[in-house]
């Protein structure tokens, strides 16, 4: 919980009483590499955040072709946010990539009270939605105007550490291109 604490408090005021109240809300989960926390066709009302490892939030194209949506590493916040908010069924997977310690808050029993207890962290889970939705939109922007070579490079500043953990498909996916055409994007980056 620490992690969660440290990550709020460099951001909000982190009073005594937040704390005892997260407490009582929040699950630490140690999760095996390939743990399914989110499946497709699931009801949700969960949001995870990462304390340590590495998530990855998935989908399939009605063609079966899987495409990563997202990465989740150290102090990042991950669900699918379409059925929290939309009130709809999952369409998202979101699986443990590497072994993972993930702490579990449920939004339907603890997300609302805590907005109307802590008001600050209201704030704090605004601007997180704001910098998702600034990610999300400079991500699209950069599939349609960008070429993968560049991408690439994006993304490793994105995420300097993800290829400990990811494999060469979860990559080329999220990059949305074959893992043929990573193998020369790398090799063309050493160069």
């Amino acid at each position: 919980m620490e992690r969660l604490f440290n990550y709020i408090s460099k951001r909000a005021t982190l009073s005594n009483q937040l704390k005892e109240y997260i407490n009582s809300i929040a699950k630490v989960k140690k999760l095996n590499k390939a743990f399914t926390l989110i499946n497709q066709d699931q009801t949700v009302d969960k949001t995870f955040f990462v304390v340590d490892g590495c998530l990855r939030a998935y989908a399939f194209a009605k063609d079966g072709k899987e495409h990563t949506l997202q990465f989740a590493l150290k102090d990042n916040w991950v669900s699918d946010y379409i059925a929290i908010f939309n009130n709809e069924k999952s369409t998202q997977i979101i699986e443990s990539v590497s072994e993972s310690i993930v702490i579990e808050i449920s939004i339907n029993e603890g997300i609302e009270n805590v907005f109307s207890k802590f008001p600050e962290i209201e704030t704090l889970h605004r601007k997180n939605l704001q910098r998702h939705i600034v990610s999300l939109q400079k991500r699209v922007l950069n599939q349609l105007q960008l070429t993968s070579f560049d991408r690439y490079k994006i993304f490793l500043n994105q995420y300097p550490e993800i290829e400990k953990y990811a494999l060469n498909y979860h990559i080329a996916s999220y990059l949305g291109i074959t893992p043929q055409s990573l193998s020369r994007l790398r090799s063309k980056n050493i160069n």
